[in-house]
């Protein structure tokens, strides 16, 4: 059984997503550490959806963030004022269109202290985008999803004409290295950076690049021609780091970063010999990644099935299995959508004490706000 669970977890509802504070800001500090300094870090917080994190962040140095929905915008926004510090900037690094557009524009609007941009991958982007985000050329190198092709130089060209005095830089998403082993990813990530730093010297850009999430950012930090590219600002964006999951684990398995978060849940059933059932099914716990979704913590003779929507079976192994009722802490797979699956989290800090507040910026905003 895990050692973590907090004094009175007892009474704690479950399925719960507890957020292990002291964990969070060991992690931050190690990421911190890896990339050589909070400046090089533009943190996405897709995964962390919270102020009480958001501002361990900021109180950490960072001041570059990511985000990807105005629900987070406005909620990091939000907690950016309420700390006072000076000198942040964030990157909605998504293609937003319609009102999603126009709410991100209007958050830009309320504070012109803390710099907004977004993203556009054709000359017609910037006319479409209010005045009051700066712009980032969004640019793929083979993960195929949105940004110019790499190899087309003359649309990322007229593209950064487009966006005249606005301009910032460049945001490359990597993901496409996802899975690979540590020197394979490592060598086909720098031969794509070179390919980059080739267009970066064509077209004579500077401003800033933005690369690289959680498979590639060490790999990024360790290519040295994106420093040496004059007039340039390289930071790398992972997010997942934070929180820490079983994929970053595959991904990092030397970072030695914590688990920050983890789903609080019990045992509700014993339905058949060497069979135990929990309450965390795929409405508290992402299912996407594959199994096993989760491992539970402190026991690792038990083995996760699949999930259904309410309940998780659990394959209990030859030893003693835990009690119908009794407490288990699982670690995910993916954190960073099991977190959007809960409205409130339990933070718990080192000395035990703990406390809930609300997962603000989860989930979309989808009727218009006046």
């Amino acid at each position: 059984m895990s050692d973590r669970l907090p004094p009175g977890a007892d009474s704690l509802h479950s399925p719960a997503l507890l957020v292990f504070m002291g964990s969070v800001r060991r992690n931050i500090q190690s990421v911190i550490d890896a990339v050589g300094s909070s400046d090089a870090w533009r943190p996405h917080v897709k995964t962390t959806k919270m102020a009480p994190v958001f501002t361990a962040m900021l109180d950490a140095g960072i001041r570059h963030f990511k985000c990807a929905t105005t629900r987070e915008l406005e909620h990091l926004l939000g907690t950016i004022r309420n700390h006072g510090t000076d000198g942040c900037d964030i990157l909605l690094a998504h293609h937003l269109h319609g009102p999603a557009l126009e709410r991100a524009a209007a958050l830009a609007r309320e504070d012109d202290a803390i710099r907004c941009a977004t993203l556009v991958e054709d000359p017609s982007g910037p006319e479409r985008v209010d005045t009051s985000l700066s712009l980032f050329v969004d640019v793929h190198t083979g993960m195929d999803r949105t940004g110019i092709p790499l190899g087309d130089i003359e649309r990322m060209e007229v593209t950064i004409a487009a966006c005249g005095d606005r301009f910032r830089g460049l945001h490359v998403y990597d993901g496409q290295f996802h899975g690979l082993d540590p020197d394979t990813r490592r060598r086909a990530a720098h031969a794509t950076y070179g390919e980059l730093l080739g267009v970066l010297r064509t077209l004579g850009i500077k401003g800033e690049l933005v690369t690289s999430g959680t498979p590639t950012f060490r790999d990024a930090v360790a290519y040295t021609g994106f420093s040496e590219h004059e007039g340039l600002v390289h930071r790398v964006s992972p997010g997942t780091v934070v929180f820490n999951d079983l994929r970053s684990v595959e991904e990092q398995p030397d970072l030695e970063l914590e688990h920050a978060a983890c789903i609080l849940s019990r045992v509700v059933s014993s339905p058949a010999t060497g069979i135990i059932t929990c309450d965390a099914g795929s409405k508290s716990i992402a299912a996407e990644a594959g199994n096993p979704c989760a491992i539970v913590e402190g026991m690792p003779g038990i083995e996760a099935r699949s999930p259904s929507e309410e309940h998780l079976p659990l394959a209990s192994g030859p030893g003693p299995a835990p009690d119908v009722g009794s407490l288990l802490l699982l670690i995910p797979r993916h954190v960073c959508p099991s977190v959007n699956l809960h409205e409130r989290a339990v933070l718990v800090e080192d000395d035990g004490s703990w406390s809930i507040v609300p997962v603000d910026a989860r989930a979309h905003d989808q009727l218009p706000v006046s």
